[in-house]
């Protein structure tokens, strides 16, 4: 991020960019994806073009599998075969003619996976010192944790928290939101031993279940034997099923991900679950995205940014360089092989 912004006449007339090649049915791997060399676009009136320097990777963009994509509510989301990949990135801004921006000015936007970005002038977010510490972070899934944390389920001082998906790029902060706003107890789960041993010596978080070392539930019940007030949900499927039979009167539930069908290939695959538990029990579930809570972002921003250089929170997250690498980075964490986020650097 500390190299010079380029100026246009130095722009090169082609850049490498990452096209879906096939929607996975089951495993995903690197062949889902094609690398292609474009010519870099040249900005009109209201446009921005962007030198791309960090672009992130995230469970939420694995490519779906849709018997009727077209019909999805959420189709905007979707990576269609042949069309660039797109998600989170930070890069410099190169032109941006009849725009307030000028050139060397960090942006925020969402056409990573290309070197280079020609995006609308209203959809490029500057970055300015006053905000996150790092530029890095404006690429972290933070606000989905914090939505969910404040909004979804309203942490408050003495909450006994369950957080799934733990060491992922949401879970690993979110069990830091939910301290900060004063969870007394904090358990996460996670899909190895290894993981388990960081959310605990590295995040602090009191306890964590691990996926495969036994039933859920049990576990659960042995890390919070009177019961979870909050259950952060990324993964949904047993672990919400598990999170539902530990809850105590009253608990609130988030569910922010839902992992555990995503990453098959029945993204629409549905979790049983008793409603009359729910009543007896006056629990609550909220579905919570972040495009319902954009008016939040802001105050997410200062509170996130005063964390970060306080020290009370950390955001853990792993590199990777090269574009053609963003294939691989994705690859490797729907495997469940990083901890934290996963970004590429172009």
């Amino acid at each position: 991020m500390s190299q010079p912004a380029p100026v246009p006449g130095s722009v090169p007339a082609t850049h490498r960019q990452v096209l879906l090649a096939d929607r996975p049915r089951t495993t995903l791997t690197t062949d889902h994806f094609e690398v292609v060399t474009a010519p870099v676009p040249e900005p009109g009136p209201g446009q921005v073009l962007v030198r791309n320097r960090l672009m992130n990777v995230a469970a939420v963009m694995r490519p779906l599998t849709l018997a009727d994509p077209d019909s999805f509510e959420l189709s905007q989301l979707l990576q269609r075969p042949g069309d660039p990949m797109h998600g989170p990135a930070v890069g410099e801004v190169v032109a941006a003619p009849g725009t307030d921006l000028a050139p060397g000015e960090l942006v925020r936007h969402r056409l990573g996976w290309r070197e280079y970005a020609l995006v609308e002038a209203a959809e490029a977010e500057r970055l300015g010192p006053e905000g996150l510490p790092d530029p890095a972070a404006y690429l972290s899934q933070g606000f989905a944790s914090w939505l969910g944390v404040v909004r979804g389920v309203e942490v408050r001082a003495g909450d006994t928290v369950f957080v799934t998906g733990a060491a992922g790029g949401v879970g690993t902060l979110a069990g830091q939101f939910a301290r900060l706003h004063g969870a007394a107890r904090v358990i996460g789960s996670t899909g190895s031993r290894r993981k388990a041993d960081y959310l605990v010596e590295e995040l602090g978080y009191d306890a964590a279940v691990v996926r495969g070392a036994g039933p859920i539930e049990a576990q659960l019940r042995e890390a919070a034997p009177d019961g979870i007030d909050v259950l952060f949900d990324n993964v949904g499927g047993e672990q919400l099923l598990a999170a539902l039979a530990v809850a105590r009167r009253g608990a609130r539930f988030a569910l922010v991900g839902a992992l555990s069908a995503q990453l098959t290939g029945d993204a629409m695959a549905t979790t049983a679950i008793s409603t009359f538990a729910l009543i007896a029990r006056g629990i609550t579930l909220r579905g919570i995205a972040a495009y319902d809570h954009m008016d939040a972002y802001p105050e997410y921003v200062r509170e996130f940014g005063r964390a970060l250089r306080e020290g009370t929170m950390t955001y853990p997250h792993t590199r990777l360089r090269g574009v053609e690498q963003a294939p691989r980075a994705l690859c490797e964490l729907v495997e469940g092989r990083h901890v934290g986020a996963v970004l590429v650097e172009l």
